[in-house]
């Protein structure tokens, strides 16, 4: 990547060296931008990638991409992270009421109490999604503060 070094050459101007000596010493940011603060800082200074490496300890790839995102797309790309794309959530905060709701009623006949299998069961019955999985329920009920019937919860049974 020594080759490419040329082509992403980092300029500062005196307004973006003092606010990033400034985000520096306010320490108010995260680590990683701040990281990528003294990349752009040394690699302005006209440092090499593999000197900024070994005094700050990080990888050739983060080195090369700050430059590359700072000459690129600017300052604030070249600091921050790209949103990372994330799967949506099978329900919405309608539906995990519902299915809370659920959970805290009585149980179908022939079982002692809800099962996450059976809660399950219940939202794909529903129609709130195609498949849904005991372990989506446990994080949906894991959410709330309530407590479905453990005495040692503090709750009492009916």
């Amino acid at each position: 990547m020594a080759m490419k070094q040329a082509k992403y050459v980092v300029d500062l101007n005196e307004e973006e060296r003092a606010w990033l000596e400034s985000m520096l010493r306010k320490g108010k940011s995260s680590a990683r931008m701040q990281t990528r603060a003294r990349i752009l800082l040394k690699a302005a200074s006209g440092m090499l990638n593999r000197d900024i490496m070994s005094a700050l300890d990080v990888s050739e790839t983060m080195v090369f991409r700050a430059r590359q995102r700072f000459v690129e797309e600017g300052m604030e790309a070249a600091l921050r992270d790209k949103p990372r794309p994330g799967q949506k959530p099978k329900l919405d905060d309608r539906q995990c009421a519902h299915l809370i709701a659920i959970a805290c009623s009585d149980a179908p006949d022939g079982h002692d109490h809800w099962t996450l299998r059976l809660l399950a069961d219940k939202v794909v019955e529903l129609g709130f999604a195609e498949a849904f999985s005991h372990e989506g329920v446990r994080s949906v009920l894991k959410k709330t503060s309530s407590s479905h019937g453990k005495r040692s919860n503090g709750a009492s049974r009916r």
